[in-house]
């Protein structure tokens, strides 16, 4: 990859990073599908205004319907499966199983495209990437933990079918501005019903402005402005490129919780952290070859 995709890469991940912190916090007084819905129809409102003043032109009607496959595989399923998760085990360990989108995203490619193709080092890296996912797993008791972790995987595995998907947009010629604000309108309003029926807002209290100052940082730094940068990187650098984003999340998330929120990782999880980001090199080095 160039400097210019580097810097870009690294910019996001701190972003997505900071975004597990801000759930732990939002948590503190809203339910995790009310997080979500208020994140992704926030930014959607924000992006909107940007296409406005830019002169952006608009997702044309022929493109929503795969617009509306991405926003449910890059935001609806991930984003409520990462929150959900969130309220069972911390954001630092969240993140580090969300590292595991590579490794998703290197064997959906190889299933989908003809150009990212399955190498032995990509495998090899896939597999110290799930032996990384089981030394955690280990060293979780039963209970909550498990199916929280078990959540974060499958939000990992829609987030690599999502940058696989995403790859259409740039032969569309879409702009990453038009791309992102389609996505999130999409998600935002296939979430919109669920969360009416599920969480009944207008039975819910104020939650506390440090709950809602943290959905407005989640919604336009770490949605908005963060799928603009996704985006991006996915039209000049390629699926396996931009996943490889988690390589970083962790880093960045680990250090903010244990900065702010006292959060640590325990052996295991560093163990499984350690596997999961020699898996990730592996399959870097390949995509450098």
């Amino acid at each position: 990859m160039r400097i210019g995709d580097w810097i870009l890469l690294l910019a996001l991940s701190l972003l997505w990073g900071g975004s597990f912190l801000l759930i732990e916090l939002a948590l503190a007084g809203l339910p995790p599908l009310t997080i979500v819905w208020a994140r992704v129809a926030l930014a959607a409102l924000i992006l909107w205004g940007v296409i406005r003043v830019s002169g952006t032109r608009a997702p044309a009607v022929r493109l929503w319907p795969p617009l509306l496959v991405m926003g449910l595989l890059n935001n609806a399923v991930p984003f409520t499966l990462l929150v959900s998760a969130q309220t069972e085990i911390t954001g630092a360990l969240a993140s580090v199983l969300n590292a595991t989108t590579p490794l998703f995203t290197v064997l959906v490619a190889h299933l989908a495209t003809r150009d990212e193709r399955l190498t032995p080092i990509k495998l090899t890296g896939v597999v110290l990437g799930f032996a990384g996912v089981v030394a955690m797993a280990a060293g979780e008791r039963l209970g909550g933990a498990l199916p929280a972790m078990a959540a974060c995987l499958g939000a990992a595995l829609s987030y690599g079918v999502a940058s696989v998907w995403g790859r259409r947009f740039r032969a569309a010629g879409l702009t990453p501005l038009a791309t992102a604000c389609g996505q999130v309108t999409a998600s935002s309003l296939l979430i919109l019903p669920v969360w009416l029926t599920l969480d009944a807002p207008w039975r819910m209290g104020w939650p506390g402005l440090g709950p809602v100052l943290a959905v407005v940082g989640l919604a336009t730094f770490c949605t908005a402005l963060a799928y603009l940068l996704y985006f991006r990187i996915l039209a000049s650098a390629g699926a396996t490129a931009i996943s490889l984003v988690t390589f970083l999340v962790p880093l960045s998330a680990a250090g903010l919780g244990f900065a702010v929120l006292g959060e640590r990782l325990e052996l295991p999880h560093l163990i499984g952290l350690a596997l999961i980001l020699a898996g990730l090199a592996l399959i870097q080095r390949r995509s450098r070859a």
